[in-house]
């Protein structure tokens, strides 16, 4: 998948613009990041286009870190200046479209490094 399809993917089910929606992407993927080992990170950018690759490596750092889905909400909400149930929405498009754009196997162990409430949100998504 193009970067620029992901970005329309996570628009079309938010509702939000086009550049809202890149902004809103960018950030998910940093701060998700901050989360995954050094072999995940890798080899999630392996699997995304070059522009989304960017911000994994952006938000990849030596110490994983571990906060909740919550937490990457309010991180994401913070950062992109929007409302709590925006991000919420966003994050969960995000993680809905990466299902979608990665390899079924590289979503499995994105998941699993995540944690299981980052399960839930996914599979609740309604956008």
């Amino acid at each position: 998948m193009e970067e620029r399809e992901f970005v329309q993917a996570v628009s079309e089910r938010t509702g939000l613009s086009r550049q809202e929606s890149a902004d809103l992407t960018r950030a998910t993927l940093e701060t998700l990041a901050h989360r995954l080992s050094g072999g995940e990170d890798r080899a999630l950018e392996r699997e995304l286009p070059e522009g989304l690759a960017e911000s994994v490596r952006r938000g990849a750092t030596s110490a994983i870190e571990a906060f909740s889905y919550a937490e990457t909400v309010r991180r994401v909400a913070e950062r992109n200046m929007l409302k709590k149930g925006e991000a919420d929405s966003g994050v969960r498009a995000v993680l809905v479209t990466l299902r979608d754009a990665i390899s079924e196997k590289e979503f499995g162990n994105l998941m699993s490094q995540l944690g299981s409430d980052f399960s839930q949100p996914v599979e609740d998504f309604a956008g």
